[in-house]
This record gives structure tokens, sequence and C-alpha cells, in this order.
């Protein structure tokens, strides 16, 4: 279901999204082996996570600036970012990677903004689509 109403909301939180995922992408794809010892966090992880980020970050924003928001794109990208959360915090836990005290966090910062991402596109859905996300 797509909707024509004014999106100024949800919009805002798919193009903050798309700018912060593509920004934080090409810091991590170019400066992976520079990163890598300041953080603590593996230079493969560092690169492939920014060369996801960078195409993730554009295809948010094609949702972000098109006429009528498709929900089943916002909910798509909703999913994602939990999961992107999830797995951030996993990687923390599970001892994987030994992060320096600046890498750590690092990673919470970067899983605290994807979570307001997802909360405010969740609610950007119900409030400017005017429908339950559920």
């Amino acid at each position: 279901m797509t909707t024509k109403r004014p999106l100024f909301f949800l919009r805002l939180a798919l193009l903050g999204d798309a700018a912060a995922s593509a920004a934080t992408g090409l810091a991590m794809a170019a400066g992976a082996g520079l990163l890598d010892g300041l953080l603590g966090l593996p230079e493969p992880l560092l690169r492939y996570a920014g060369l996801f980020l960078v195409p993730y970050g554009l295809c948010v924003a094609f949702v972000g600036t098109r006429e009528r928001i498709a929900r089943g794109a916002v909910l798509a990208i909703v999913a994602i970012n939990v999961l992107w959360v999830i797995e951030s915090l996993a990687i923390l836990i599970s001892g994987w990677v030994a992060p320096t005290a600046l890498g750590t966090a690092f990673v919470l910062l970067q899983a605290a903004v994807v979570g307001g991402f997802a909360v405010a596109q969740w609610l950007g859905l119900r409030r400017d689509i005017g429908l339950s996300p559920a």
C-alpha cells in the first residue's frame, strides 16, 4: 500500500537514515585499514559493513524521495535496521571481536542511532501514512 499524504516525519527519518548510512559506509569502506587498529575491529568487518551501507543508504534514499512511499519498503527498512542493532550487540557480546574502548563506543553509538531511525520510521508509518504498521 502507498500513500499520497505529506510524509514529512517519515521522509525525514528515511533521508536521515540514508545520509548517515551512506556517510558511515563510505568512511568504513575507505578507512577500514586506518580504523581497525583504532577501533580494534577487524579490517574485513569494517570494509564489508561499509560496502553494505553505501548501497543500502542509496536504496533508503530512493524510498524516501518517492512521491508515494511504499509501506512494505519502509517495513523492510525497519526490519533491516532492527537486525543491524541485534547483530551489532551480538558482535560485542559474542567475544568474536576484541574492540578497544573507542571501538565498543563506536558499535554502541551506531547501534543506538540505527535503532533510533528504526523507531522513527515505524512511528512515521503510523503518523504520516495513518496506518498501523502491524
